[in-house]
Protein backbone atom coordinates (compact mmCIF):
# COMPACT_ATOMS: atom_id res chain seq x y z
CA UNK A 1 0.00 0.00 0.00
CA UNK A 2 0.93 3.43 -0.85
CA UNK A 3 0.20 6.12 2.19
CA UNK A 4 1.08 9.80 2.06
CA UNK A 5 1.02 12.01 4.81
CA UNK A 6 0.24 16.20 4.93
CA UNK A 7 0.86 17.81 8.22
CA UNK A 8 -1.22 20.81 6.74
CA UNK A 9 -3.80 20.33 4.47
CA UNK A 10 -5.90 23.00 2.79
CA UNK A 11 -8.97 24.27 0.83
CA UNK A 12 -7.29 26.06 -2.23
CA UNK A 13 -9.66 28.89 -3.63
CA UNK A 14 -8.55 30.18 -6.60
CA UNK A 15 -10.55 32.94 -8.64
CA UNK A 16 -9.71 34.80 -12.08
CA UNK A 17 -10.45 38.54 -12.27
CA UNK A 18 -10.05 40.29 -15.45
CA UNK A 19 -8.50 44.43 -14.15
CA UNK A 20 -7.92 43.84 -10.15
CA UNK A 21 -8.36 47.36 -8.92
CA UNK A 22 -6.74 47.61 -5.49
CA UNK A 23 -9.27 49.51 -3.05
CA UNK A 24 -12.39 48.51 -5.16
CA UNK A 25 -14.85 46.07 -5.29
CA UNK A 26 -13.99 43.32 -7.62
CA UNK A 27 -16.11 40.09 -9.42
CA UNK A 28 -14.12 37.26 -10.22
CA UNK A 29 -14.10 36.04 -14.00
CA UNK A 30 -13.88 32.59 -12.71
CA UNK A 31 -13.47 30.24 -9.46
CA UNK A 32 -12.84 27.13 -8.32
CA UNK A 33 -12.35 25.26 -5.11
CA UNK A 34 -9.55 22.46 -5.12
CA UNK A 35 -8.06 20.55 -2.09
CA UNK A 36 -4.33 21.38 -1.65
CA UNK A 37 -1.51 19.95 0.30
CA UNK A 38 1.58 18.00 -1.23
CA UNK A 39 0.83 14.76 -0.23
CA UNK A 40 -3.07 14.90 -0.77
CA UNK A 41 -1.73 15.91 -4.61
CA UNK A 42 0.62 13.09 -4.46
CA UNK A 43 -2.75 10.69 -3.40
CA UNK A 44 -4.89 12.31 -6.07
CA UNK A 45 -2.52 11.77 -8.78
CA UNK A 46 -1.99 8.20 -7.93
CA UNK A 47 -5.89 7.93 -8.36
CA UNK A 48 -6.07 9.51 -11.27
CA UNK A 49 -3.37 6.84 -12.85
CA UNK A 50 -5.25 3.93 -11.26
CA UNK A 51 -2.85 3.30 -8.19
CA UNK A 52 -4.83 3.01 -4.76
CA UNK A 53 -3.47 5.10 -1.78
CA UNK A 54 -4.32 5.82 1.84
CA UNK A 55 -4.11 9.81 2.57
CA UNK A 56 -2.99 10.33 6.15
CA UNK A 57 -2.36 13.90 8.35
CA UNK A 58 -4.66 16.49 10.16
CA UNK A 59 -7.87 18.03 9.59
CA UNK A 60 -9.67 19.78 11.85
CA UNK A 61 -13.23 22.02 11.76
CA UNK A 62 -15.55 22.13 8.88
CA UNK A 63 -12.75 23.07 6.37
CA UNK A 64 -11.35 19.40 7.47
CA UNK A 65 -14.34 17.84 7.08
CA UNK A 66 -14.86 19.36 3.50
CA UNK A 67 -11.35 18.16 2.97
CA UNK A 68 -12.32 14.46 3.88
CA UNK A 69 -15.30 14.23 1.88
CA UNK A 70 -14.39 15.87 -1.10
CA UNK A 71 -11.13 12.87 -1.30
CA UNK A 72 -13.88 10.24 -0.44
CA UNK A 73 -15.98 11.07 -3.08
CA UNK A 74 -13.25 11.09 -5.46
CA UNK A 75 -12.21 7.17 -4.56
CA UNK A 76 -9.60 7.95 -2.03
CA UNK A 77 -8.91 5.98 0.88
CA UNK A 78 -8.40 8.61 4.20
CA UNK A 79 -7.70 7.99 7.91
CA UNK A 80 -6.57 11.46 9.16
CA UNK A 81 -6.53 12.76 12.83
CA UNK A 82 -9.35 15.14 13.69
CA UNK A 83 -6.72 18.53 15.53
CA UNK A 84 -9.63 19.62 18.12
CA UNK A 85 -7.84 23.17 18.11
CA UNK A 86 -8.56 25.51 15.07
CA UNK A 87 -9.32 24.30 11.49
CA UNK A 88 -7.73 23.72 8.32
CA UNK A 89 -6.47 26.28 6.25
CA UNK A 90 -8.09 28.29 3.92
CA UNK A 91 -5.48 29.63 0.78
CA UNK A 92 -6.34 32.17 -1.57
CA UNK A 93 -5.21 32.08 -4.97
CA UNK A 94 -5.58 35.02 -7.44
CA UNK A 95 -5.29 35.72 -10.82
CA UNK A 96 -5.11 39.15 -12.93
CA UNK A 97 -2.37 41.28 -14.11
CA UNK A 98 -0.21 39.68 -11.49
CA UNK A 99 -0.49 36.12 -9.24
CA UNK A 100 -1.44 36.50 -5.94
CA UNK A 101 -1.86 34.07 -2.87
CA UNK A 102 -2.73 34.91 0.51
CA UNK A 103 -2.23 31.16 2.39
CA UNK A 104 -4.05 30.69 5.97
CA UNK A 105 -2.09 28.44 8.88
CA UNK A 106 -3.89 25.86 9.72
CA UNK A 107 -4.65 24.06 13.19
CA UNK A 108 -2.55 23.73 16.66
CA UNK A 109 -1.15 20.06 16.19
CA UNK A 110 -0.20 19.26 19.62
CA UNK A 111 2.34 16.00 20.95
CA UNK A 112 -0.91 14.01 21.55
CA UNK A 113 -1.92 14.35 18.10
CA UNK A 114 1.90 13.52 16.62
CA UNK A 115 1.84 10.31 18.75
CA UNK A 116 -1.36 9.36 17.35
CA UNK A 117 0.37 10.39 13.68
CA UNK A 118 3.09 7.77 14.60
CA UNK A 119 0.70 4.95 15.93
CA UNK A 120 -0.74 4.52 12.76
CA UNK A 121 2.74 4.73 11.01
CA UNK A 122 4.29 2.32 12.71
CA UNK A 123 1.19 -0.40 11.46
CA UNK A 124 2.78 0.17 8.04
CA UNK A 125 4.31 -3.41 6.17
CA UNK A 126 7.38 -4.37 4.56
CA UNK A 127 6.97 -3.02 0.99
CA UNK A 128 4.66 -0.25 1.68
CA UNK A 129 5.84 3.24 0.36
CA UNK A 130 5.63 6.12 2.38
CA UNK A 131 5.19 9.93 1.47
CA UNK A 132 6.39 13.00 3.29
CA UNK A 133 6.10 16.16 1.69
CA UNK A 134 5.29 19.48 1.93
CA UNK A 135 6.31 22.02 4.41
CA UNK A 136 4.75 21.93 8.35
CA UNK A 137 3.31 24.14 10.56
CA UNK A 138 4.68 26.21 12.32
CA UNK A 139 4.18 24.74 16.26
CA UNK A 140 5.88 21.34 14.74
CA UNK A 141 9.97 20.68 14.74
CA UNK A 142 11.64 20.52 11.51
CA UNK A 143 13.45 17.31 12.71
CA UNK A 144 9.42 15.48 12.35
CA UNK A 145 10.68 13.48 9.20
CA UNK A 146 13.76 12.16 10.58
CA UNK A 147 11.88 10.81 13.65
CA UNK A 148 8.92 9.37 11.70
CA UNK A 149 11.54 7.95 9.70
CA UNK A 150 13.49 6.82 12.87
CA UNK A 151 10.62 5.09 14.37
CA UNK A 152 9.97 3.11 11.34
CA UNK A 153 13.70 2.26 10.14
CA UNK A 154 13.43 -1.41 11.04
CA UNK A 155 10.08 -2.21 8.67
CA UNK A 156 11.23 -1.99 5.42
CA UNK A 157 9.05 0.78 4.34
CA UNK A 158 10.65 2.42 1.26
CA UNK A 159 10.26 6.16 2.21
CA UNK A 160 9.65 8.87 -0.24
CA UNK A 161 10.58 12.41 0.64
CA UNK A 162 9.96 15.61 -1.00
CA UNK A 163 11.19 18.70 1.39
CA UNK A 164 13.21 21.39 1.57
CA UNK A 165 16.11 22.70 3.89
CA UNK A 166 16.37 20.75 7.31
CA UNK A 167 12.98 18.49 7.01
CA UNK A 168 15.26 16.91 3.81
CA UNK A 169 18.44 16.93 5.05
CA UNK A 170 17.35 15.36 8.40
CA UNK A 171 16.50 12.58 6.99
CA UNK A 172 19.39 11.77 4.81
CA UNK A 173 21.22 9.68 7.21
CA UNK A 174 17.65 7.37 7.77
CA UNK A 175 18.21 6.46 4.00
CA UNK A 176 15.14 7.44 2.02
CA UNK A 177 14.30 5.50 -1.03
CA UNK A 178 13.50 8.99 -3.01
CA UNK A 179 14.06 12.43 -2.49
CA UNK A 180 12.90 15.39 -4.97
CA UNK A 181 14.27 18.90 -4.72
CA UNK A 182 14.09 20.78 -7.43
CA UNK A 183 17.76 22.37 -8.70
CA UNK A 184 17.02 25.86 -7.05
CA UNK A 185 16.54 24.11 -3.56
CA UNK A 186 19.28 21.70 -4.29
CA UNK A 187 21.62 25.39 -4.18
CA UNK A 188 19.75 26.47 -1.14
CA UNK A 189 20.92 23.14 0.32
CA UNK A 190 24.19 23.67 -0.27
CA UNK A 191 24.90 26.91 -0.23
CA UNK A 192 26.12 26.89 -3.96
CA UNK A 193 25.43 28.28 -7.84
CA UNK A 194 24.94 25.44 -10.39
CA UNK A 195 25.63 26.54 -13.79
CA UNK A 196 25.17 23.12 -15.72
CA UNK A 197 24.07 19.96 -15.50
CA UNK A 198 27.31 18.52 -14.50
CA UNK A 199 27.18 21.09 -11.49
CA UNK A 200 23.43 19.60 -10.32
CA UNK A 201 24.38 15.86 -10.75
CA UNK A 202 27.39 16.82 -8.54
CA UNK A 203 25.43 17.60 -5.63
CA UNK A 204 22.53 15.09 -6.47
CA UNK A 205 25.30 12.28 -5.81
CA UNK A 206 26.94 14.34 -2.39
CA UNK A 207 22.71 13.77 -1.38
CA UNK A 208 23.87 9.85 -2.38
CA UNK A 209 26.92 9.93 -0.21
CA UNK A 210 24.85 11.25 2.90
CA UNK A 211 22.33 8.57 2.75
CA UNK A 212 19.46 9.16 0.17
CA UNK A 213 19.25 6.00 -1.98
CA UNK A 214 17.59 7.65 -5.30
CA UNK A 215 17.62 11.10 -6.30
CA UNK A 216 14.91 12.95 -8.57
CA UNK A 217 16.13 16.55 -9.56
CA UNK A 218 12.83 18.41 -11.47
CA UNK A 219 13.93 21.59 -13.47
CA UNK A 220 11.04 22.81 -14.37
CA UNK A 221 11.32 23.49 -18.31
CA UNK A 222 14.79 22.46 -18.59
CA UNK A 223 13.80 18.85 -17.54
CA UNK A 224 14.58 16.65 -14.86
CA UNK A 225 17.89 14.66 -13.89
CA UNK A 226 17.42 11.58 -11.92
CA UNK A 227 20.32 9.47 -10.06
CA UNK A 228 19.87 6.11 -9.58
CA UNK A 229 21.05 3.88 -6.47
CA UNK A 230 22.64 1.71 -9.39
CA UNK A 231 24.86 3.93 -10.22
CA UNK A 232 23.24 5.19 -13.80
CA UNK A 233 22.12 8.53 -14.34
CA UNK A 234 19.82 9.81 -16.09
CA UNK A 235 18.11 13.24 -18.29
CA UNK A 236 14.95 13.89 -19.52
CA UNK A 237 13.89 16.79 -21.70
CA UNK A 238 10.58 18.71 -20.08
CA UNK A 239 7.79 17.90 -22.86
CA UNK A 240 6.83 20.31 -25.21
CA UNK A 241 2.95 22.14 -24.02
CA UNK A 242 1.45 25.49 -22.59
CA UNK A 243 2.70 25.56 -19.03
CA UNK A 244 -1.16 26.42 -17.33
CA UNK A 245 -0.37 25.94 -13.72
CA UNK A 246 2.48 25.00 -12.05
CA UNK A 247 1.31 24.33 -8.76
CA UNK A 248 1.46 20.66 -8.03
CA UNK A 249 3.42 19.77 -11.16
CA UNK A 250 6.39 18.93 -8.92
CA UNK A 251 3.78 16.51 -6.24
CA UNK A 252 2.56 14.74 -9.77
CA UNK A 253 6.14 14.07 -10.69
CA UNK A 254 6.76 12.22 -7.58
CA UNK A 255 2.93 10.19 -7.97
CA UNK A 256 3.94 9.70 -11.62
CA UNK A 257 7.18 7.91 -10.15
CA UNK A 258 5.76 5.85 -8.13
CA UNK A 259 3.30 4.79 -10.42
CA UNK A 260 5.70 4.16 -12.88
CA UNK A 261 7.94 2.03 -9.86
CA UNK A 262 4.94 0.11 -8.78
CA UNK A 263 3.99 -0.94 -12.43
CA UNK A 264 7.24 -1.89 -13.69
CA UNK A 265 9.87 -2.14 -10.81
CA UNK A 266 12.06 -0.38 -13.02
CA UNK A 267 13.97 2.73 -12.38
CA UNK A 268 14.26 4.48 -16.05
CA UNK A 269 10.35 3.51 -16.41
CA UNK A 270 9.55 5.31 -13.24
CA UNK A 271 12.12 8.37 -13.90
CA UNK A 272 9.92 8.76 -17.47
CA UNK A 273 6.47 8.16 -16.47
CA UNK A 274 7.37 10.75 -13.38
CA UNK A 275 8.71 13.72 -16.24
CA UNK A 276 5.80 12.66 -17.99
CA UNK A 277 2.92 13.37 -15.23
CA UNK A 278 4.29 16.27 -13.76
CA UNK A 279 4.17 17.65 -17.07
CA UNK A 280 0.83 16.34 -17.55
CA UNK A 281 -0.25 18.38 -14.48
CA UNK A 282 1.54 21.95 -15.90
CA UNK A 283 -0.06 21.81 -18.84
CA UNK A 284 -3.83 21.69 -17.64
CA UNK A 285 -5.22 23.83 -14.88
CA UNK A 286 -6.28 20.65 -12.48
CA UNK A 287 -3.46 17.47 -11.63
CA UNK A 288 -2.71 15.52 -14.51
CA UNK A 289 -4.76 12.52 -15.38
CA UNK A 290 -4.07 9.07 -17.24
CA UNK A 291 -5.22 9.95 -20.50
CA UNK A 292 -2.84 13.63 -20.32
CA UNK A 293 0.30 11.33 -19.01
CA UNK A 294 -0.24 8.60 -21.85
CA UNK A 295 -0.02 11.24 -24.42
CA UNK A 296 2.81 12.40 -22.93
CA UNK A 297 5.04 9.53 -22.31
CA UNK A 298 4.72 8.48 -26.12
CA UNK A 299 7.40 11.93 -26.45
CA UNK A 300 9.67 11.25 -23.76
CA UNK A 301 13.46 10.45 -24.93
CA UNK A 302 16.12 9.98 -22.08
CA UNK A 303 19.57 10.30 -22.25
CA UNK A 304 22.09 7.96 -20.25
CA UNK A 305 25.25 10.24 -18.86
CA UNK A 306 28.19 9.41 -17.89
CA UNK A 307 29.78 11.69 -14.79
Amino acid sequence: MIYTITFNPSIDYIVEVDDFQLGKVNRTANEYVLTGGKGINVSIVLNNLGIESQALGFIAGFTGSYIQTHLEENGIHTDFIDVQNGYSRINFKMKSHEESEVNGNGPMINETDLTKLIEKIKKLHEGDILVLSGSIPKCISDDIYAHIMKEINHLGIKVVVDATGNLLMNVLEYKPFLIKPNNHELEEMFHVKLSNQKDIVKYAKKLQEMGAKNVLISMAGDGALFVCENGKVYFCDAPKGQVVNSVGAGDSMVAGFIAGYVKTQDYLQAFKMGVATGSASAFSKDLATADEVELLLKTINEVEYEY
